[in-house]
């Protein structure tokens, strides 16, 4: 089953806009599609527990024993108040309220981003009250709601649907699935319930128990999303979090963990799942069926690999319980045990447990080679982020991580797994290993860089980070996978949220050392118009407006003597410079970074690098430092994305073809860019917006 966001008349009007901008420009190569798998959903008729309307506003009615899960039906006429206003309610279960949203509150539903043309944010939002599990006698409310101003008519008719299931809380408006979460618990239902609703706001409810399953609407023409560089789900709060990646028999696949409010749903717990797109060209991309979709309650998922096993296309990760229950009421102490008597893991089929819930690794397997990936249902191993791969040699191993740590290796997938090296790597968020010509290489997370010469044992494993030679740009928990033509990719998210953002892909570049670094990767760059010239010298300071807020700038930039120099170019709002962004880089020290705007004629370098204690994964302020080679002219592309869904701007840029740092600019609309150098001249300052 399909449970993805969808905003159908949002995607409409994105591809018509790119169809008329694309008529009046030079002809492009293809460009960029992905194929979205969402359709519109219909719930059946069927036959209601009880009813409401404006002539009815108030019953009672029998809950039946079996209430795990409900469908209510609504027929709303949205008004503009600025005023909350009750909707529908069931005392101490559920309640459906409009209300104008405070955008000083809290951030993780993303309503802020959308507000009408007059500013205001109405939102309609339906809290339901949950028993927890692990605390029956809390009651906590969990929402799920929409601002009003994503609806073609906010203030017309609609059909609401909210739907109940027991691991899913869901609301459909018109048809489409426009927000959802992960419940833990239940509603607790008095034998005789009863609901009231507002006659002005709403004019039929029904309610369903059992609930009502809904159906796939099928489309004649499936919905297409024109990019995939910085591409987030469609929807108000919906992000991309950890990616894993794999080429296979052709076609790269690439895993990502659907995230909805930042970390934050699931009541804190995550509620992660991953979700699958896969490409064969780069060009045409396709949205599967989710790989990995929570079914339980119990069920949040931590970061994996794909790889291959007995030929078959399989995708590892973890079952990250202990963010619900205590470790004890898990399978982790029986785990442990075991591994601790007989000194290699258990296999375990989570469906004959009797006692203790599953956490640690499992995996799926896909059943075409695609897609199609149904869960094993099976327990390898006691750590909870499980990075699988088949090393050069042959051999199936595991860097462990979030709950264990170290090298492990087994004969067989299901269970077996033992100790390697217990020490290294030291059990970071997500490490992954891959082999390009003499090296080997282990990345880890957000931060750390090992490698060493391939010949040499896994003692010998050095930190890049350490030494200066990092390659990160600004990508949270990227992946590294090798495709045709000894081309590496590295793919991940840029940090919008507490947790989870924008997808972004690189492809890696090799220097003779075994440094790594990083370009933009030709197929997917972003579609341009025509572009301008803004400059053909500059030799000092130079301004200039920008076409749109979204755009290409190309420029060369000339040392007036070999290793001396610097280069400042300042993003700018329309009026001041309250957080406007300035990237600067520095000949001599091949040092290159993002700051904030600074106040200071002489440009001042005090952003760190990884390696001395900066945070590049923020995605913000950060500096880089060697492998550039820049020590003679050299050129440098940036990319300026603004979406009013980030509530701010991407700022991504190429340095010489060899290393890029991305960053995202809360609040910033760029129209202004403003250059200021000393002892080099930027030459063929171009520029060209982007056609979507």
């Amino acid at each position: 089953m399909n449970y993805k966001s969808v905003l159908s008349y949002l995607l409409f009007f994105t591809i018509a806009s790119s169809f008329l901008l694309s008529g009046c420009t030079e002809k492009q190569e293809k460009t960029v599609q992905l194929e979205l798998c969402s359709v519109p959903w219909h719930f059946p008729e069927g036959n209601a527990l009880s009813k409401l309307s404006s002539q009815k506003t108030k019953a009672t009615f029998d809950v039946p024993n079996d209430s795990s899960s409900f469908t209510i039906k609504l027929q709303l006429n949205l008004q503009k108040t600025g005023t909350a206003k009750t909707l529908l309610k069931i005392p101490g279960v559920l309640e459906v309220k409009t209300f104008q949203y405070d955008v000083n509150a809290g951030k993780h539903q993303n309503y802020q981003a959308f507000p009408l043309a007059d500013g205001s944010v109405p939102v309609l939002e339906a809290s339901l009250w949950l028993h927890l599990p692990v605390q029956p006698e809390e009651t906590r409310s969990m929402p799920v709601g929409i601002p009003l101003a994503i609806l073609k008519n906010p203030e017309g008719k609609h059909e609401v649907i909210l739907h109940f299931t027991g691991p899913r809380w869901t609301i459909y408006v018109d048809n489409e699935l426009l927000d959802n979460d992960f419940p833990l618990g239940y509603p607790k239902w008095g034998k005789e319930t009863t609901w009231e609703i507002d006659p002005l706001l709403v004019s039929k409810a029904e309610i369903f128990f059992p609930g009502i399953e809904p159906q796939e609407i099928t489309l004649a023409t499936p919905r297409i999303s024109p990019e995939i560089q910085y591409w987030t789900p469609t929807g108000h709060n919906n992000w991309v979090g950890d990616v894993a990646t794999f080429y296979y028999e052709g076609r790269y696949h690439l895993f990502y963990l659907y995230d909805r409010r930042g970390h934050a749903s699931k009541f804190g717990r995550g509620g992660h799942y991953f979700e699958h797109l896969s490409t064969v060209d780069f060009k045409t991309w396709t949205e599967h069926e989710a790989a990995t979709p929570i079914e339980k309650q119990w069920e949040t998922f931590g970061t994996g690999t794909p790889f291959v096993y007995n030929g078959q296309l399989c995708l590892s990760y973890g079952l990250h319980t202990t963010r619900i229950y205590s470790r004890e009421k898990t399978t982790l102490p029986m785990q442990q045990k075991y591994l601790d008597d007989h000194g290699y893991e258990m296999s375990i089929n989570y469906d004959t447990l009797t006692a203790g819930l599953p956490a640690g690794s499992t995996y799926s397997i896909s059943e075409d080679g695609i897609s199609n990936f149904k869960k094993t249902h099976l327990l390898f191993h006691h750590c909870e982020n499980p990075s699988i791969y088949t090393d050069p040699e042959g051999n199936l191993k595991m860097l462990a991580n979030y709950g264990s740590k170290g090298t492990w290796g087994s004969d067989s997938l299901n269970g077996g797994w033992k100790c390697l090296n217990k020490d290294f790597p030291p059990g970071n968020d997500c490490t992954f290993f891959f082999r390009w010509g003499n090296y080997d290489y282990i990345i880890g997370g957000f931060s750390h860089l090992w490698y060493k010469q391939k010949e040499q044992p896994d003692t010998k494993y050095e930190s890049m980070e350490a030494k200066g030679q990092d390659f990160y740009n600004g990508l949270s928990v990227p992946a590294i996978t090798e495709i045709a033509n000894n081309r590496f990719l590295m793919a991940g998210w840029i940090k919008m949220q507490n947790w989870g953002g924008a997808l972004a892909i690189y492809e890696l570049v090799q220097l003779s050392d075994g440094q790594l670094g990083s370009k933009w990767m030709k197929e997917i760059i972003p579609a341009t118009q025509k572009d301008i010239t803004l400059s053909k010298e500059i030799t000092e300071t130079a301004s200039f407006s920008t076409p749109t807020q979204s755009f290409m700038l190309t420029f060369e930039v000339h040392p007036n003597q070999p290793q001396k120099g610097k280069c400042a170019l300042i993003f700018l709002p329309k009026e001041g410079k309250e957080n406007a962004c300035e990237w600067q880089i520095e000949i001599s020290k091949e040092r290159a970074q993002y700051s904030n705007c600074s106040i200071h004629s002489e440009r001042v370098f005090q952003e760190k690098t990884l390696k001395e204690g900066g945070d590049v994964s923020t995605a913000y302020n950060y500096a880089i430092q060697s492998g550039m080679n820049i020590d003679k002219p050299f050129s440098v592309r940036v990319i300026v994305k603004q979406s009013d869904k980030w509530l701010g701007s991407v700022v991504d840029i190429e340095i010489n073809g060899r290393r890029n740092m991305v960053s995202y600019r809360p609040v910033l609309r760029i129209e202004k860019l403003q250059f200021d150098v000393k002892e080099v001249r930027i030459k063929n300052v171009r520029i060209a917006s982007l056609r979507n």
